[in-house]
């Protein structure tokens, strides 16, 4: 027997170690996107802050990023955040955590970061980029991954007493990751203010500037995808755990990964199509870029119920978080609001959706093989929509507003303090050169054209004059 649990407990470990090599994969992919969807003249600075979310997340989260998250201390274990495991102290141990379990969780962290990078890009200063970052991945995001993830959190499903006799299901963080990042990056945008020249400051009219390689574009948004199968399956975290023979015949955890990676396909692919036809009655013709922003919008909110919920429904949950985005980007136009990579739209919008969407539609008998093991006897709150009950969506909606509490309360006064310290944009000079020569000493390409911009004749800012004063005279004010 002792044998036995020790093969399983290699597989297990060498599952999670491969989904988080997965994951981590993202990060690439996320640099890969991030280069793509802005001008040429900002390419070096959007690849090295995602150098620097895995580098400075590497450090900030083993010295207390994982302690605030899964930190306990037995009977007096805090709800609220983590108070035990600081430098990775006690860990491995036989009861809880390992190294593959932190790998794995590094990498979810970085991502979260990651997220925020694209909203503020192209008009940060690089400083204020890593003091955010550091922030983020070693204090915000933690605590909320305590809420939800800890067995001790006050929003967990597997806590003793969970929230409305349910806990929150948020499988693989369509609220702990991406709905932060995406809080996260929408207040530092509305903060900085939109890119210069974006929308004319007397006219409100907008100015499209788009990503200057969308070949860059297209393999971020594979790379990601390719990740999300790490991310998604990989939240089992335990691929040998089988279920009762006489309740569930199918087996155990290895049925429910294999079922995750469908649903996560599923409404990825639904996202794209309905934003590709979707776009294409709106503007006309056919755009890859937004055919991959709608991917991502469908991995993003399926991310929450991707174990409970069965596949036509990813199919549902793809249809709705396409025209989600759609419909919040063109809410951000009207509002003046600038996020060069949809960001705060997609990950924001679309993560809420996701916890919604669990509510709504998780299975009652998936949620108790996932959350449960397959248990004979046990009862829980499922999907309303699914004849669940309230407890389910009750849960939901308090993760999706204490998240959005929680980040605004944290993030919104370290942008503002930056701000009013002249340290979070960059001047007004070196935003029309571009971040790269302005702060990285060259460009991204031997044969640079600094005047890139080919959506727009080089009169650019002929109309937007005001903008460039009112930014101007805000910084030597």
């Amino acid at each position: 027997m002792g044998r036995e649990t020790s093969v399983a407990d290699s597989i297990n470990s060498i599952y999670l170690i491969f989904s988080a090599y997965l994951v981590f994969v993202m990060q690439i992919g996320f640099a890969m996107l991030c280069a793509g969807s802005v001008r040429a003249k900002s390419t070096l600075n959007i690849m090295l802050t995602n150098v620097a979310d895995a580098v400075i997340g590497a450090i900030s989260y083993y010295l207390f990023g994982f302690a605030f998250a899964f930190g306990t201390a037995g009977a007096h274990s805090n709800p609220f955040i983590g108070t035990t495991f600081f430098a990775l102290k006690d860990i491995p141990n036989e009861s809880s955590y390992g190294y593959p379990y932190f790998l794995y969780q590094w990498a979810f962290a970085i991502a979260a970061a990651g997220i925020a990078s694209g909203s503020i890009a192209e008009r940060t200063q690089f400083g204020a980029y890593l003091i955010f970052s550091t922030f983020l991945t070693g204090f915000v995001y933690p605590v909320v991954v305590h809420w939800v993830w800890s067995s001790v959190g006050w929003l967990s499903p597997n806590s003793s007493t969970p929230l409305f006799g349910s806990g929150a299901i948020d499988f693989a963080g369509s609220g702990v990751v991406h709905l932060v990042g995406g809080v996260a990056g929408l207040w530092g945008s509305l903060i900085e203010g939109p890119r210069l020249g974006r929308f004319d400051v007397l006219s409100g009219k907008p100015f499209p500037i788009r990503g200057h390689n969308p070949t860059l574009v297209v393999l971020g948004t594979f790379l990601l995808w390719f990740g999300w199968f790490g991310f998604n399956p990989g939240s089992f975290t335990k691929i040998l755990i089988s279920y009762p023979d006489d309740a569930h015949e199918d087996g155990g955890n290895w049925t429910g990964v294999g079922r995750t990676a469908v649903t996560t396909m599923l409404a990825g692919s639904t996202g794209s199509l309905v934003t590709l036809f979707g776009r294409r009655m709106l503007v006309g013709h056919w755009d890859v870029m937004d055919s991959c922003n709608g991917l991502l919008a469908g991995l993003v909110s399926i991310t929450s119920g991707c174990s409970v919920v069965e596949p036509w429904a990813a199919i549902i949950c793809g249809f709705c978080s396409a025209w989600i985005l759609i419909e919040l980007n063109a809410l951000a136009v009207r509002l003046g609001f600038d996020d060069p990579l949809e960001a705060a739209q997609l990950h924001g919008g679309c993560g809420a959706w996701g916890l919604i969407f669990t509510g709504l539609f998780a299975k009652e008998e998936l949620v108790i093989q996932v959350y449960d093991s397959g248990k004979i006897g046990v009862t829980r709150p499922f999907g309303l929509l699914m004849g669940g009950g309230w407890g389910l969506i009750g849960a939901q909606l308090a993760e999706l507003v204490a998240i959005v509490m929680w980040v605004s309360i944290t993030i919104a006064p370290l942008f503002y303090f930056l701000h009013r310290m002249k340290l979070l944009r960059i001047p007004v000079d070196e935003e029309l050169a571009g971040l790269d020569i302005s702060c990285h000493g060259g460009y991204a390409y031997i044969n640079h054209v600094q005047h890139e911009d080919n959506h727009h004749p080089e009169p650019l800012f002929s109309e937007s004059d005001a903008t460039y004063r009112s930014i101007q005279a805000e910084q030597h004010s």
